[in-house]
């Protein structure tokens, strides 16, 4: 850089790229050597190590360390350095400063008139469809929370309608239950009574038979039962069978 076109722009802007490149390794050999400093005294009073010829062996170890580190440091910086003199501080080909007396093209700028009819009457325009998609934003909002308080509405109604269903059918199902007890019962006692009234009736027709000398004996079967009970007993049984 030394020579070239940049280091002669950056010295009439008193500026010196070298300078600051210097100072920043400075900088850095100051922090490293800080660091193995404290950590020499750290290592020291760990270890015990004062007024003993371990702390010769550690001073060498410490040193040891840090040459290696600060190898490896060093070549980084250096190629830091090349990046930073080739890239950072190099100004393009060609570059060269505005002369005192030249007018800058920004200030030729700033100079025109600044009340452009036109710029005005779009930026109105946009003010204008601004406010007026706020309104429109405010409406759908407003809309918005409506349709929330609505669904929230429905969702409350449709959680009682179906407590009420629910409460229905449970109620539905025990009273189905209750009608097949009665029925069961019912059905038990017509049973206890067709039975007593068929025993009642044999010992009748028996006797009948026995006494009768008019009886009609088609209407007897093999077992003496009468054929008019079984009649009774079957036309029940249909009637059961529809309930």
């Amino acid at each position: 850089m030394e020579g070239s076109e940049s280091e002669a722009i950056f010295e009439s802007l008193n500026l010196n790229p070298q300078l600051f490149i210097n100072e920043t390794l400075n900088t850095v050999d100051d922090l490293v050597h800080d660091a193995f400093h404290f950590f020499r005294q750290q290592a020291s009073t760990l270890l015990n190590t004062h007024a003993t010829d371990r702390s010769e062996d550690l001073t060498k170890g410490i040193d040891t360390v840090r040459s290696m580190v600060q190898s490896v440091l060093d070549k980084r910086l250096a190629m830091w350095e090349k990046y930073c003199l080739r890239h950072c501080f190099a100004l393009p080909q060609g570059f060269s400063l505005p002369k005192a007396d030249e007018p800058n093209g920004d200030v030729l700028m700033c100079e025109e008139p600044l009340c452009d009819t036109d710029l005005e009457a779009q930026l109105e325009s946009l003010r204008n469809k601004l406010t007026a998609v706020g309104r429109e934003s405010a409406v759908l909002e407003r809309e918005f929370q409506s349709l929330e308080e609505l669904c929230a509405s429905s969702n409350r109604t449709a959680g009682i309608v179906n407590e009420a269903l629910q409460l229905y059918e449970t109620n539905s199902a025990h009273d189905f239950f209750q009608e097949m007890v009665r029925t069961a019962s019912e059905l038990r006692t017509r049973m206890l009574k067709l039975k007593m009234g068929k025993s009642l009736g044999t010992e009748q027709t028996k006797a009948e038979m026995f006494y009768n000398p008019n009886r009609d004996l088609s209407k007897i079967d093999s077992k003496g039962a009468s054929t008019e009970k079984l009649e009774e007993l079957q036309q029940f049984l249909a009637e059961m069978k529809k309930l």
